[in-house]
């Protein structure tokens, strides 16, 4: 075998060899390009889109309206408290019975059960145990002796119409309105302009420049908490501020529908210090309508029950009615006239009954006409 010959097989070998390395370099970059064209950028997702006030959201799963089991925590529980305590007999599966059966009319209208109402009854008996649990009935218990009422813990009209007009009155507008009273609304020159983020759906949102400060210093005591996320951008945005009372005035003279449960011709927004904020909304329903299935949709949401607990201390309390309603207390409104000089026309009496004066009012606040 010669020395040439051998020589050439070598060389083909080599060039087979390289050949192959080189097939599969290009393999392999092949590869690498599909993995850079499926690899994630870091782009943020899109937005959700931001809607009207008649949008719904549409929840992950499918709603269903109370579903929350009676025992369910209103809040999260503190490490140190149980929901098992010493009440009167029967009191706990009373409540728990009574929470989505219950025939009654608290704002002047046929309602069925409290679930809508119980995470602020909570909140009024200091516990974050559920309405059928024992430690619920012991507080409530504790919370009627104090209001000298029958200790039955049993959730029941009376004892609930005490805590209604001390939410009431809780409300300066509304110890104004007792007194017959309607405040005045600011010059426009004074409100403040809310930032584009804090408007629903891209609205002129105006307060007062101290409760929009409030309102700033809420949502990021709400965000650092995990409220307020980015998953839902809507969520504690502003839909409705301040009103102006001349335009008030004509929508009860056009639509001829005040002086209701949800409409006044003295409203709170007229004071610059009153707030509709996004809650949450039941498919097929706005952030502000007042159907039973919507306002218990928020009552179950983190979103009301962090409100519930933590709005005080930035000085918001709630027209318990309506759960996107909140008022700034840290400035007082101005001072108002008599709400029988206001435009009436518009002004309808709900085909109710009679007016049942509100316990504590004097009778200068009739149940059937709440002020919002």
């Amino acid at each position: 075998m010669s020395r040439k010959w051998r020589r050439g097989t070598k060389e083909r070998r080599r060039g087979r060899r390289l050949g192959l390395a080189l097939l599969v370099l290009l393999l392999a970059g092949c590869a690498g390009v599909g993995v850079w064209l499926a690899w994630p950028t870091g782009a943020p997702p899109a937005d959700p889109p931001t809607g009207d006030e008649t949008a719904a959201i549409e929840p992950a799963t499918q709603y269903v309206p109370s579903n929350d089991p009676p025992s369910a925590p209103l809040s999260p529980l503190p490490p140190d408290e149980t929901c098992e305590a010493a009440a009167p007999i029967g009191a706990a599966e009373s409540n728990a019975a009574s929470l989505n059966t219950l025939s009654w009319a608290p704002f002047g209208r046929a309602e069925t059960g409290w679930a809508i109402y119980a995470p602020r009854i909570g909140a009024e008996l200091a516990t974050a145990c559920g309405p059928g649990t024992t430690r619920f009935a012991a507080a409530l218990a504790r919370w009627q002796a104090g209001q000298r009422l029958a200790q039955t813990g049993v959730l029941d009209q009376a004892t609930f119409d005490v805590m209604k007009t001390r939410w009431t009155l809780a409300r300066p507008f509304a110890a104004i309105n007792a007194r017959g009273e309607c405040p005045n609304a600011p010059a426009v020159a004074s409100l403040s302009t809310a930032r584009t983020e804090e408007a629903y759906g891209g609205k002129t949102i105006q307060l007062r420049p101290g409760a929009l400060e409030a309102y700033r210093r809420m949502v990021e005591a709400a965000r650092k908490d995990g409220v307020v996320t980015d998953r839902d951008p809507r969520v504690l945005t502003i839909f409705s501020a301040f009103r102006d009372p001349a335009a008030d005035a004509a929508r009860c003279a056009r639509d001829n529908n005040c002086q209701g449960v949800t409409r006044t011709i003295c409203s709170a927004h007229r004071t610059g210090l009153a707030m509709d904020v996004y809650i949450a909304a039941a498919p097929g329903h706005g952030p502000d309508s007042s159907a039973d299935d919507n306002r218990r949709a928020m009552a179950r949401s983190d979103v009301y029950r962090w409100m519930v607990r933590n709005a005080g201390r930035f000085g918001f309390v709630n027209y318990v009615f309506e759960p996107w309603h909140w008022e700034w207390t840290g400035e007082p409104p101005l001072p108002g006239v008599p709400i029988s000089s206001l435009p009436q026309e518009g002004s309808q009496p709900l085909d109710q009954g009679a007016a049942a004066p509100q316990p504590g009012l004097k009778g200068l606040l009739p149940r059937k006409n709440e002020v919002r």
